[in-house]
């Protein structure tokens, strides 16, 4: 199933009518075969009215079918061969085995979210039932299901170009709501786009689910995305990728007629706390693991760890030492466009040079790679100083000294939201991460013990998501089952007859759903 130079609308290969763009060599930057033409002004009307046409119907699907569906896409997707893995290795640099489990993992949530309905608590039925004996007034008939908002943009993401793009967790989790999603394929991947769309298509046909139900359009540049989202047949978006082209989805999904939310995983330093009983008897330990963590993927993870925060004693200079001759111990990494390699060397050199910063470590050094950093500075300069908090998304990280824990805890109050929030504890430590706990649950969607962030499980308890920046909406996630509520909504039918009810509310209960009743 190789690239032909072609995207999806709504069940056929078609070739785009605008202008040609080419991806390039993630390694060697030279422009990659096929050709692509990002799409028309009439092809991305021809998405958007096929998936509204077919937004209700699908909407009503029951969730057996939806679960069928989302299954043949899995088989699909595993069945993408060697064309998928090597035109994704070529389009972005990353190896084999990250792909090959990157697939792996996108099967795998199609097959979460097919569990996930045919258990059926999304649709949170809820049967109140009407008591006309009530004084002073009746009582009446309620009844609640979640109903799916409609169709669905969803935007590829440069860093994971299987499993948060094309057919990745947006993708999965708005089709289990029922809701139609058009893609807008990244332009730094777009073989790689297209052949996941044929394989998502070619699974929608196989379920015989109407087509029009999945797009995928190409475009090297903005337009096209901002279209969609100001489309007012468009009911939400999917989002993972930059601060700055995240809050512009947010303004302009807010400045519409009709406001719509927009689900966007941004920005994230991703705190690391060293807590001393732990570090004294592991700093060496805990800086390998650190730093295999830092450089894992050229440190291109959204839940990279970016930020150290430490007491300043001959523990810190234990862990600082060891993390230091781990740095430079490592090989230079290829970013996944010039752009993002071009970024990060900006954001390091400007983190290098404000005041108080000391360069610990700088890891070896080849013409377009990414060369791993290390710094640090002490906590009072950290907090006085803003530019400090931001992401730099690569390998490099800022270690902070702190005088005692209450120190500690001042940094970590006065950052801005995050994904994940990591603490390095032993039993020594549990008073101080007692303390520190209830901070870390404020500003991440998740904490973890004695680990580090860069491994985000496909599991129905898992979080990826935070306070803003980390997110755009706090309270969902982008990975696990409950991604799936980000495309629903409640609606509550009073006082109908049962054979005007949706089959979710019937007495009969035909879907076999779980429902919580009322007398």
């Amino acid at each position: 199933m190789p690239a032909f130079g072609k995207m999806w609308i709504a069940g056929e290969d078609v070739e785009g009518g605008g202008e040609l763009f080419t991806a390039r060599n993630a390694a060697t930057g030279k422009k990659l075969e096929p050709a692509f033409r990002e799409a028309s002004n009439e092809q991305v009307e021809t998405a958007i009215a096929s998936a509204s046409l077919c937004s209700t119907a699908f909407a009503a699907t029951d969730p057996a079918r939806r679960a069928s569906l989302l299954d043949a896409i899995a088989d699909s997707i595993a069945a993408t061969g060697e064309e998928l893995i090597e035109t994704a290795m070529a389009e972005t640099g990353l190896p084999r085995p990250r792909l090959e489990g990157e697939r792996a993992r996108t099967v795998g949530q199609f097959g979460m979210f097919a569990e996930s309905l045919r258990e059926g608590e999304f649709l949170r039925v809820r049967l109140d039932a009407a008591r006309p004996e009530r004084l002073p007034a009746p009582k009446p008939d309620l009844r609640l299901q979640m109903l799916a908002l409609g169709p669905v943009t969803v935007f590829g993401a440069s860093n994971f170009p299987l499993a948060f793009s094309v057919g990745g967790g947006d993708t999965a989790s708005a089709l289990a709501a029922g809701c139609p999603v058009i893609v807008k394929g990244h332009p730094a991947h777009p073989g790689t786009s297209e052949i996941m769309a044929r394989a998502v298509g070619q699974g929608i046909a196989a379920a015989k689910i109407e087509a029009g139900i999945f797009s995928m359009l190409q475009s090297a540049g903005p337009e096209i995305g901002m279209a969609l989202v100001s489309d007012p047949r468009i009911k939400a978006v999917g989002f993972t990728g930059s601060a700055a082209a995240g809050k512009a989805l947010v303004t302009a999904a807010s400045a519409r007629r009709e406001p719509i939310p927009v689900y966007a995983e941004m920005s994230s330093i991703n705190p690391v706390l060293l807590l001393p009983s732990r570090l004294s008897s592991g700093a060496e330990e805990i800086a390998e693991g650190f730093v295999a963590s830092l450089t894992l993927g050229s440190g291109q993870f959204c839940t990279n760890p970016g930020l150290v925060l430490v007491v300043n004693n001959s523990d810190c200079d234990r862990f600082c030492s060891a993390a230091t001759k781990a740095v430079q111990a490592r090989d230079p990494g290829v970013m996944l466009t010039a752009g993002i390699g071009a970024a990060y060397a900006t954001a390091v050199e400007g983190v290098a040079a404000r005041n108080g910063v000391e360069v610990l470590a700088e890891g070896c050094s080849a013409s377009n790679r990414a060369t791993a950093r290390l710094m640090r500075v002490g906590a009072a300069r950290f907090m006085s100083d803003p530019t400090l908090h931001a992401e730099m998304f690569g390998p490099a990280a800022l270690v902070v000294s702190c005088a005692d824990i209450e120190e500690m805890r001042a940094v970590l109050e006065t950052l801005e939201g995050q994904l994940t929030v990591a603490m390095h504890f032993d039993a020594g430590d549990h008073a101080a991460v007692s303390e520190l706990l209830p901070v870390a649950q404020r500003r991440a969607g998740r904490v973890l013990a004695n680990g580090f962030g860069t491994g985000v499980e496909v599991s129905p308890a898992m979080v990826h998501g935070g306070p803003w920046p980390a997110s755009s909406d706090a309270r969902t996630t982008s990975v696990g089952t409950l991604a799936i509520e980000r495309f629903l909504r409640p609606v509550c039918l009073q006082d109908f007859p049962e054979a005007l009810l949706p089959p979710a509310l019937r007495d009969t209960n035909p879907w076999n759903l779980p429902r919580r009743k009322w007398a």
